[in-house]
């Protein structure tokens, strides 16, 4: 077993360095915490305790987010996050794959290398006000998915991206003319609320259950810009009620929740697909709010279309969640619960 090592890492620009830091050092902090390394700094020279292993990842994680930095990128604690998720998921190798030795650890992942595929400008979906990039592996093969996918199923807990990921997709197809309309659907399914309940015309009624579809929109296109493509019809945010009777040619159609819906309406959902479409369908099988014992119609379909030509299915896993911290926390607390009441 190799012992822990002081070893030295320099970065060229002060400016540089201090913004990758962080303020009062916070980024070093989480990255020691998320790593199990000790790092102190000393001007532009970061002093690293490490074995073999941490200082490949040290050295491979504080390398990359100076690169970004060096091509004027921002680097906050969103991105050292990214960083240390995708770490988390992937080897990283010396000078060959289980390098172990303390040399092969001195020479891994110099300055200014290529960053893991979330960073890769191959996979960044250009938006009129931001540019939205993978922030994990999974996310990664979400967005390739997207683009040479006819129908995708994408399922996982909150806060993986699913949603978010394919309505930057369908801003990008819409705007380079692959598809002439998106169109955003939700089952109208909520806990303790009946649409007849609630104040105004039908759809003041069901635009709270598609705000979260509206907020992605505005934060890639703007208030206006959305406003204006809803008034020439380019752009639909419907109950998925809608859908019914319609066939959808050159569109890009995505079904939000899609845990809520039944059979019958997953179903009817996906035989609107019409010529020079594309769709997905995303959704949390942990958090169905159907009356109890109805089956969910996204709980179906993975069962019945998992292996229909044209038809990928993406999982997403705790480890893909992309918010807070806490919110992973949250997640594996709830799932260890779920499998605790489950046990005999």
């Amino acid at each position: 077993m190799i012992k822990p090592r002081t070893r030295l890492l320099e970065f060229p620009d002060n400016r540089l360095a201090a913004s990758l830091f962080g303020e009062y050092d916070r980024h070093l902090k989480r990255i020691e915490e998320g790593l199990g390394v000790e790092i102190i700094p000393r001007g532009n020279v970061l002093a690293i305790t490490a074995d073999a292993e941490g200082w490949r990842r040290t050295k491979r994680l504080l390398s990359e987010l100076y690169a970004l930095l060096t091509r004027g990128e921002a680097v906050d604690m969103s991105r050292v996050e990214d960083g240390l998720r995708v770490l988390g998921q992937t080897p990283v190798d010396g000078k060959g794959a289980g390098a172990d030795s303390e040399e092969d650890g001195e020479d891994a992942a110099a300055p200014g290398g290529e960053w893991l595929p979330p960073y890769g400008d191959a996979l960044a979906i250009p938006t009129p006000l931001r540019t939205i990039r993978p922030r994990s592996l999974r996310q990664a093969d979400y967005v390739q998915c997207l683009q040479e996918t006819t129908l995708t199923l994408a399922v996982g807990p909150a806060g993986t991206g699913k949603t978010y990921l394919a309505v930057a997709m369908a801003v990008h197809a819409f705007l380079n003319r692959r598809a002439a309309r998106i169109i955003l659907t939700r089952p109208a399914v909520e806990a303790g609320e009946r649409l007849g309940f609630l104040p105004g015309d039908l759809q003041a009624k069901v635009d709270p259950y598609l705000r979260p579809l509206y907020d992605a929109l505005h934060d890639m296109l703007g208030v206006d810009r959305v406003d204006k493509m809803m008034a020439q019809g380019s752009l639909e945010i419907a109950p998925l009620a809608y859908m019914r009777g319609r066939t959808l040619h050159e569109a890009f159609i995505i079904l939000d929740e899609a845990q809520n819906t039944t059979p019958e309406q997953m179903k009817m959902f996906l035989t609107r697909l019409g010529e020079g479409s594309q769709v997905v369908a995303a959704g949390d099988v942990t958090q169905i709010d159907l009356p109890r014992g109805q089956v969910s119609g996204l709980v179906q379909a993975l069962s019945i279309l998992h292996d229909v030509e044209g038809v990928r299915v993406v999982t997403f896993t705790e480890a893909d969640v992309v918010r807070h911290p806490l919110v992973r926390r949250i997640v594996l607390a709830y799932q260890r619960a779920e499998g605790e009441r489950r046990r005999p």
